[in-house]
């Protein structure tokens, strides 16, 4: 598949109320970047809010992605128009806005990632239709209908929803519970119960409006991905490049003595 149709490959998953599989990288490095493309993950996300990669290697790390048919995406570091336009045009299928507490915020971030006449991002050759070789193609595919994805993690976000999920091109929000329990004055403390009513009310209304809601598995366990499904999860990153990496590497404990 191309970018484009792993994009609608992604819509319909979601549409028919399917979980979507995909994962963080945090660590730039281009045979990494392989690895996870070919994983089986319907989506990766460069992370660049958090990990430590740059502009200039986004388009290797996008193409080795892509090899394993996993469709790029890119969590900008600050949500700007700017962001988003420098993502996309190297080459990510999708962006994951963070700090999303707005439906104006929201809505000008949306028309910042797509070629008029769906919104205002500047047309022009580069790097994700192959510096114009492609370019009917992608104008007449992800260059006006990226996948966008917005991330709750403020609990002004949590108070204005509704509008939120009213946004038009957005296809899933995104909790991030650090960001979210910070700001109500509770980091860490996902057990709390105003935190965990703040996660609830998100869901139901995404589940109302029809909007898929997702959320981060950040230790790799089957049994923890499975039960966010349960949940009624779609949209959901299971893990990270460090963290797997983390827990593999680990020495392990040794129960045997050395022969004498």
């Amino acid at each position: 598949m191309n970018r484009f149709e792993k994009i609608e490959h992604i819509r319909r998953k979601l549409a028919g109320n399917e979980a979507t599989i995909g994962s963080w990288m945090q660590i730039p490095d281009s045979s990494l970047a392989e690895i996870m493309g070919r994983a089986g993950y319907d989506w990766v996300a460069l992370d660049l809010e958090h990990g430590t990669m740059g502009h200039r290697a986004l388009p290797d790390l996008f193409r080795a992605l892509e090899l394993g048919n996993t469709l790029p995406l890119a969590r900008v570091t600050g949500g700007t128009p700017k962001d988003c336009k420098m993502a996309l045009d190297a080459g990510a299928g999708g962006i994951i806005l963070p700090m999303v507490e707005t439906a104006e915020q929201l809505a000008g971030l949306v028309s910042a990632c797509a070629w008029p006449p769906n919104g205002t991002r500047g047309v022009g050759f580069s790097r994700a239709n192959l510096f114009g070789e492609d370019f009917d193609r992608y104008r007449e595919g992800e260059a006006t209908g990226p996948l966008v994805i917005a991330m709750i993690e403020h609990i002004n976000a949590v108070a204005n929803i509704d509008e939120i999920l009213a946004v038009p091109g957005l296809d899933a929000v995104f909790i991030g519970p650090y960001d979210l329990s910070a700001s109500m004055g509770l980091i860490g403390k996902f057990d709390h119960p105003d935190f965990q009513a703040a996660i609830k009310r998100v869901c139901e209304r995404a589940r109302a409006a029809g909007v898929a809601h997702g959320q981060h598995v950040v230790a790799p366990s089957p049994e923890a991905l499975n039960e966010s499904i349960r949940q009624g999860h779609q949209f959901i990153a299971y893990s990270i490049d460090a963290v797997f990496l983390r827990n593999a590497v680990r020495c392990p404990e040794i129960a045997v003595s050395p022969a004498r």
